[in-house]
């Protein structure tokens, strides 16, 4: 098999893009009278290889996000992750969640009962508790995985009684949208239902992550609320699909 070798000049514009959107993300934090240490940069690592994510967690990046399970657990051991958070963001199916549970540390795309109770299951098989986020699909769009924010709160519910697994807050997706004041609408109303649900006070539910914000609009996320931004192409260029 041929030797992978990086390319150097990706790797120092990955760690300048990795340097503007730090800067960004702080100063869209200041700019909406936040505390930039309450707004955390997630790098999104989904078919980057090693060789260029490093670089960046070397530099103090300390949260990464990956889709699928098999990548993930493909490249991990080549990933310099001592005291980096990981977080599972695609949509994941049941009969992969035995593969991620405790080796993770949060999984921010359920969006079913079924999958809350796969995690619940193997959580406490391996006498551990999972953080999640509930994905939610404020556009309302097919192509797209998530509940409703109006089956958000019977989700909730359902998942409180569950044991091994604590909701920590929530994640979405929003539509594509031509106008930024149109994705700020979509961010405002998913900020909105965050308040709304943390205010019922529900067992075992934490209202304390907003996940929301991709690499075209997570300065206006950011003023909208989001406290996980999640990066992919703005720090690591284009995506490569094999």
């Amino acid at each position: 098999m041929e030797r992978f070798i990086p390319d150097e000049g990706r790797i120092q514009s990955t760690i300048d893009n990795y340097k503007r959107v730090r800067n960004d993300v702080f100063e869209a934090a200041v700019k909406a009278g936040r505390d930039p240490k309450d707004v955390r940069l997630m790098c999104v690592t989904k078919t980057v290889e090693a060789e260029y994510i490093n670089p960046v967690l070397d530099l103090g990046a300390d949260l990464i996000g990956e889709n699928r399970v098999q990548e993930y657990m493909g490249k991990k051991d080549a990933l310099h992750l001592d005291g980096v958070e990981k977080h599972i963001i695609g949509h994941l199916q049941t009969n992969k969640v035995k593969y991620i549970v405790g080796d993770v540390d949060m999984i921010e795309s359920v969006d079913s009962v079924k999958l809350a109770k796969e995690i619940s299951k193997e959580s406490v098989k391996r006498d551990v508790t999972t953080n999640v986020l509930v994905e939610v699909n404020v556009g309302k769009e097919d192509s797209k995985s998530g509940i409703y924010i109006e089956q958000l709160e019977e989700l909730l519910a359902q998942i409180s009684v569950l044991e091994g697994i604590r909701v920590k807050g929530l994640m979405t997706i929003p539509p594509i949208c031509e106008d930024i004041t149109q994705v700020r609408k979509y961010f405002e109303q998913m900020h909105r239902a965050f308040v709304d649900m943390g205010a019922k006070g529900m067992p075992n539910i934490d209202m304390d992550i907003l996940s929301m914000g991709m690499s075209g609009d997570y300065e206006a996320a950011v003023l909208e609320g989001s406290n996980i931004v999640r990066v992919g192409s703005a720090i690591f260029g284009a995506r490569k699909y094999f």
